[in-house]
């Protein structure tokens, strides 16, 4: 299986972003301690981890303490070991994907010519994780459950809207 693990951090001096290598990591607080220290003084640490161009775990900690999981899909945990122990001990978010597919007023016209929700993706975990920094929970369903939709092209949009993507794409291209 492969992964991509994009760490992204906001400290004083702004945001930084780091590949971090998660190869061998015995359990989810392994994980943690890595993305712990790549900015040991960060107020915000987030960890993007993609795998096979299907699923998409963000892993947040403030302060380098609470931390908070969100899935893209509950299937990693049981398609592969790495999955299970990032999202092992994770239970269903408030909301569902079919909430998606509900009928909504639409903002613009433009709306209307979105792909469909995968019917078949079930996220879990904090889909409250990124709300404070501006990704509402909707939102975040939305990006995961877009047929078409990679886990890349979700981590960008996130990272654009948060303020680092910049510092993203810089890392993608090393």
């Amino acid at each position: 299986m492969s992964t991509f693990a994009a760490a992204v951090a906001r400290g004083k001096n702004g945001w930084t972003a780091s590949e971090l290598e998660l190869t061998g990591a015995a359990d989810l607080d392994e994980v943690v301690d890595r993305l712990r220290d790549a900015e040991p003084d960060a107020d915000l640490s987030l960890l993007f981890v993609e795998a096979d161009d299907q699923y998409l775990v963000i892993l947040r900690l403030d302060e380098g303490e609470d931390l908070r999981v969100f899935g893209s899909d509950s299937a990693f945990a049981d398609e592969s070991r790495f999955g299970a122990l990032l999202l092992a001990d994770i239970e269903t978010p408030a909301l569902e994907i079919d909430d998606l597919a509900a009928p909504r007023p639409a903002a613009d016209d433009d709306e209307d010519d979105r792909p469909a929700a995968d019917p078949d993706a079930d996220p879990i975990g904090d889909v409250e994780i990124l709300t404070d920094l501006g990704v509402s929970s909707h939102r975040l369903l939305t990006l995961c459950g877009l047929e078409g939709m990679l886990p890349a092209d979700v981590t960008a949009e996130i990272c654009q809207k948060l303020g680092c993507g910049d510092e993203l794409e810089e890392l993608r291209e090393i």
